[in-house]
């Protein structure tokens, strides 16, 4: 069916396409979530600062 060289060239293949499914799930449940909250609070913070800044003229 396979000869050796075919046979590593697709195990090779199987392991690129797992790591990188592996990986784009990583990225989208928790990295993608963790950096729009970090920038969402980060723009109230600013808000609120910029609210206070102008209510203690």
């Amino acid at each position: 069916m396979f000869d050796f060289d075919q046979y590593l060239g697709f195990l090779a293949f199987l392991t690129i396409l797992t790591i990188g499914f592996w990986l784009m799930i990583f990225l989208l449940t928790f990295v993608i979530p963790y950096w729009v909250g970090g920038s969402i609070v980060e723009m109230v913070k600013e808000k609120m600062e910029a609210r206070k800044a102008k209510r203690d003229e």
